[in-house]
C-alpha cells in the first residue's frame, strides 16, 4: 500500500512537470512572435530577419517543427540561446542557482527555525503580554512587502549605520588571499538578503507552528502525559512539537512558489546575482528564451517541493501510512 502510495504521487509529479513542459512552449508563444524583439535592431533588412528566424527554428510549422524541437532540446537540457547575452540560456541557469539556493536556503532555514521557536513561546504562554507581542511582530513581517523590508535593512545598515554591504554576493575588484576570506566576504554580503528573507517567511511559519501548538496542547494525550507526572517542558518538547511540526512540512512545498517571488524582488533590491535577477533583467530585455528557462526551472522546483513533502509527511504521519 506504501509503495503504490508514493508511486502515485511521483506518477502525479511526473504528470504535472509533462503538463508545465507543455504549457511553458506556448505560454511565450501566446505573448507574441519572438521575432518581433529582433525588429528593434536598428536598420534590420528582411533577410537578416528572415535569417534570424531560421536560426532560431521560428520559420518552422509550430506544432510539427517548433514543438517537436522544442521537446527534444528540453530533454537535453537545451534551453536556446539568450537574446541578450549570446550565451546559453542552460549556462546562465547554472551560474545563477547556486547563489539563489544559497539565500533562499539560508533564509527558509533561519524562518522555520526561529518561527518554530517563536510559535511555541507563544503558544505555551497563550494570552500573555509575551504572546500579543509575538503575535503582532509575526502580523507585521507577514504583511509588510519584502521590497520594502529590503529597502529598510539597506538604509538603516549599509546608509545610516553603514556596517554590511547594500549589494552584490562579494566585493568587485578584491582579490582574495584565501578561500576563507572569500567566505567571508560572501558571508557579509549574504547577512542583508537572508535577513530580507527570514522576515519575509517568518511570520508565516509562526502563525502556523502557534496555531498547530495550540491544537495540540489541547489533545487528551497532552493530559494524559502531564497526569503521569512529567514536567511540562518535557511534555512540550517531547510530545506537543513533535506532532505539532507537520502542518510546516506543508507549508514549506506550498510557500515555495511565493519563496520564488520573493526571490526575485529581493535579489533586484539587492543585486543578488541569482534567479530573481536574472529573471528581472529578462523581463526588462524581454529575453523570452532566459524567461522561458527560468520559468520552466522554477515550476520544476515547486514540483520537486511538494514530492519531498508529500515523502516526508508518509514517514513523519502515521496516520498517512494507515490510509
Amino acid at each position: 500500500m506504501s509503495g503504490r502510495w508514493l508511486a502515485g504521487k511521483a506518477a502525479a509529479a511526473v504528470v504535472t512537470l509533462v503538463f508545465v513542459i507543455v504549457f511553458n512552449f506556448f505560454l511565450f508563444r501566446v505573448m507574441g512572435d519572438p521575432t518581433t524583439q529582433f525588429t528593434r535592431i536598428p536598420n534590420i533588412t528582411p533577410t537578416e530577419l528572415a535569417d534570424l528566424r531560421s536560426d532560431y527554428g521560428l520559420d518552422k510549422p509550430l506544432l510539427t517543427g517548433q514543438f517537436v524541437d522544442y521537446i527534444g532540446d528540453t530533454a537535453s537540457f537545451d534551453l536556446g540561446t539568450s537574446q541578450r547575452s549570446r550565451r546559453a540560456v542552460w549556462t546562465e541557469i547554472k551560474d545563477a542557482l547556486p547563489w539563489t539556493l544559497l539565500l533562499v536556503g539560508v533564509g527558509t532555514l533561519l524562518a522555520t527555525l526561529i518561527g518554530s521557536w517563536l510559535g511555541v513561546i507563544a503558544a505555551t504562554r497563550r494570552g500573555r503580554n509575551s504572546d500579543n507581542g509575538l503575535l503582532g511582530f509575526s502580523l507585521f513581517t507577514y504583511a509588510a512587502p519584502e521590497y520594502w523590508i529590503g529597502i529598510i535593512l539597506i538604509l538603516v545598515f549599509a546608509f545610516w549605520i553603514p556596517i554590511l554591504p547594500a549589494g552584490l554576493q562579494m566585493t568587485p575588484g578584491v582579490e582574495f588571499s584565501s578561500w576563507v576570506s572569500e567566505v567571508t566576504d560572501v558571508a557579509e554580503h549574504l547577512i542583508l538578503p537572508a535577513t530580507a528573507m527570514t522576515l519575509m517567511l517568518l511570520g508565516q511559519y509562526f502563525l502556523i507552528m502557534r496555531s498547530s501548538m495550540v491544537d495540540v496542547l489541547t489533545e487528551d494525550f497532552i493530559t494524559v502525559k502531564r497526569a503521569t507526572g512529567l514536567p511540562w517542558d518535557r511534555v512540550v518538547s517531547r510530545h506537543a512539537v513533535p506532532n505539532a511540526l507537520l502542518p510546516l512540512v506543508t507549508l514549506s512545498a506550498i510557500q515555495f512558489g511565493a519563496v520564488v517571488g520573493g526571490a526575485i524582488t529581493i535579489e533586484t533590491i539587492f543585486s543578488w546575482p541569482g534567479l530573481g535577477e536574472l529573471t528581472f533583467q529578462a523581463i526588462n530585455d524581454k529575453d523570452f528564451p532566459v524567461l522561458q528557462g527560468v520559468f520552466l526551472v522554477f515550476s520544476a522546483g515547486v514540483i520537486f517541493a511538494n514530492l519531498l513533502a508529500d515523502c516526508l509527511y508518509f514517514y513523519l504521519d502515521p496516520r498517512v501510512k494507515a490510509d
